[in-house]
């Protein structure tokens, strides 16, 4: 319910359903093709809860909503009415910029095998490491089975890409893999090896003779092969009877494009392919630390913008081309200084819902996701997101000096470590990789850490009113719900009761009814009313959380009778539950009360009292 309640949130936020062209997802974004950008509300949308940021770029309307983008894409599906993109949709806006439509044909094309190529390529990682440790012989059954499973993807890269660059095109998705299936079909590839010996005669067709490549794990080739069949494919739907199209059709696309891919398509786009590597390979061999730190600073920045697909394909190409590609390894660093700055950020600050928010971007950004990290965290901070930057470019100019590759492709992550094992085991370019990995970590964490966050003294003197009140060395706050109080560490859920999010205690209620427990400020309501933040005139920050995952209630049973931005005096009623039907619903509604600034105070002491009654004194804070 909470994906369809935030789907429509969004779709309102994009136009509408009618605003839509068409829509696709990668990792962690919705991105959008839109008739009218105008009808969108981008900075509505960057208030909603749910939403961590949106992105303007190739000519896409970028949501980005986090791991559970997939959840939100078959809601909105479900809203559109829409399953597959139509030619209609596919169709390219002429009002783009050359750049724009290249981003978005190479997304839309490669979005949807990310995630198989990342597990294929994570799976063949692993198995290099488990040769190179003696854990498995490469003649064992085990070994062929699973490197079986981890290089299927990418022997037919081109029946998967004719599936995806047959729907991004507009045309029959059908007809592009049987291309895709031609170009790796063994009658053929059989015929590449026997072109390469020694004395070969070389084959026609129809009199033109005919250049036999190896296009297994090929990228360019079929792209441009989908791309004409899909061209063709109309003009033969004018012309045919109703009656005959739906076969004849499909006959003349495969009996035009297939030739025509290994006549002149292939061999054209093969000869782009290696022009393209080793354009690349010249550039790397020239200064590979320059390079690296480039790609090392620049990534995260070409991330925010989209821009980063443009690279995909260059990727993909070095590993046909060489077997190997040393582009991938520079961005290593680039991910893993955002993590460390991240992981700064958190060890550093006290506002307690930015300490969670970046304990859950660490962990997304370990595996390879950085988008909350940088959205969330570093970006909104600035100075993290720098540091992550220049971390990112250390790291890069040490995997550069080292020449490190992968060999084979997959999101850049904890895994690629295991992906840049050469077939002949380890050797200093797994040591550089790590080094400079290492190097962009700490440096990023340590200085995020240090001078991540903005002193108090430094911020806007609106940005922070408590502090222009008097500072009492000692501070009441006084309970909010009656009940009976229990140590925190009691509480059922690991994240209060390791003290992650402050100090404080917890209640179980005798009544569902939150008063206020100092005067203050409410700074944060929750949309689903079951947790409220509070800045007292003194200085602490006071969470109250009412229930364990109670934010799964999606705010029924909750009732709330100020917003966020009221002022408040002690005493004055808050939020009203039902906790009888709270608990019907399973859920528990011990309720912690935290200091989420609690470094600040020297102690924060409990009162002692258990049951407390509304108002009686609860905590006191020691500055």
């Amino acid at each position: 319910m909470k994906y369809q309640e935030l789907a429509s949130e969004i779709l309102a936020g994009v136009g509408g359903r009618d605003n839509v062209k068409s829509l696709v997802h990668c990792a962690t974004r919705l991105r959008f093709k839109l008739q009218e950008h105008g009808k969108a509300d981008a900075e509505a949308l960057k208030k909603n809860p749910g939403v961590i940021m949106v992105v303007e770029s190739g000519g896409q309307f970028q949501v980005v909503v986090g791991n559970h983008v997939g959840e939100v894409y078959n809601a909105l599906n479900a809203q559109l009415g829409a399953g597959e993109e139509t030619p209609a949709n596919a169709q390219e806006d002429k009002k783009e910029n050359l750049l724009s439509r290249f981003i978005d044909v190479v997304s839309g094309i490669f979005t949807p095998l990310l995630g198989v190529m990342a597990a294929s390529g994570i799976l063949k990682g692993f198995l290099a490491l488990s040769l190179a440790c003696g854990w498995l012989l490469e003649s064992s059954g085990t070994y062929k089975l699973l490197f079986a499973s981890s290089d299927a993807l990418f022997y037919f890269l081109p029946i998967m890409l004719g599936y995806t660059a047959g729907k991004k095109f507009g045309g029959n998705v059908f007809v592009t893999m049987a291309i895709g299936g031609a170009l790796t079909h063994p009658l053929m590839m059989g015929a590449f090896e026997a072109a390469q010996l020694p004395g070969a005669q070389p084959e026609y067709f129809l009199g033109i003779p005919i250049t036999f490549i190896n296009y297994s794990s090929s990228v360019i080739p079929i792209i441009f092969a989908a791309w004409v069949s899909c061209r063709l494919e109309p003009l033969f739907n004018r012309v045919l009877h109703s009656a005959l199209r739906n076969f004849v059709t499909p006959l003349m696309c495969l009996v035009i494009t297939v030739p025509l891919t290994f006549l002149l398509i292939g061999p054209a786009a093969t000869w782009l392919s290696h022009m393209l590597a080793n354009g690349y390979q010249a550039i790397y061999a020239f200064n590979p630390i320059v390079a690296g730190a480039f790609m090392g600073a620049a990534w995260q920045v070409c991330v925010i913008f989209g821009l980063h697909w443009g690279l995909i394909p260059l990727m993909l190409n070095n590993m046909s081309v060489f077997g190997r590609d040393t582009l991938s390894p520079l961005l290593l660093p680039a991910v893993m200084g955002q993590v460390g700055a991240t992981l700064g950020v958190m060890l550093r600050t006290r506002d307690a819902k930015l300490r969670v928010m970046a304990g859950s971007a660490v962990t997304a950004g370990i595996f390879g996701i950085t988008e909350p990290a940088v959205y969330g965290v570093t970006l909104p901070n600035k100075r993290p997101f720098i540091f992550g930057c220049i971390g990112g470019a250390l790291g890069g100019a040490v995997i550069g000096y080292f020449h490190t590759a992968t060999y084979s492709f997959g999101l850049v992550s904890i895994f690629t470590f295991a992906q840049i094992i050469p077939a002949g085991g380890f050797d200093a370019t797994v040591l550089g990789a790590i080094a400079g990995t290492l190097v962009s970590f700490v440096f990023a964490a340590i200085a995020s850490y240090l001078f991540g966050i903005v002193p108090p003294a430094e911020q806007p003197a609106e940005a922070a009113p408590a502090l222009q009140a008097p500072l009492n060395r000692k501070q009441q706050v006084t309970s909010p719900i009656a009940g009976d109080v229990i140590p925190l560490e009691q509480v059922q859920d690991a994240t209060f009761a390791s003290g992650l999010l402050g100090k404080g205690v917890a209640i179980m209620p005798h009544q569902g009814r939150v008063v206020a427990p100092v005067n203050g400020c409410v700074v944060s309501l929750f949309k689903t009313k079951h947790a409220i933040g509070i800045e007292s005139d003194e200085g602490a920050e006071v969470l109250i959380h009412v229930g364990i995952d109670t934010v799964k209630l999606n705010g029924l049973h909750f009732t709330a009778h100020i917003k966020e931005g009221d002022r408040v005096k002690q005493g004055d009623l808050l939020i009203e539950f039902d906790q009888e039907a709270i608990r019907a619903a399973g859920f528990d509604t011990t309720t912690p009360i935290i200091i989420s600034n609690s470094d600040d105070y020297i102690d924060v002491l409990t009162s002692g009292q258990s049951p407390v009654q509304e108002q009686a004194p609860l905590l006191t804070l020691l500055r």
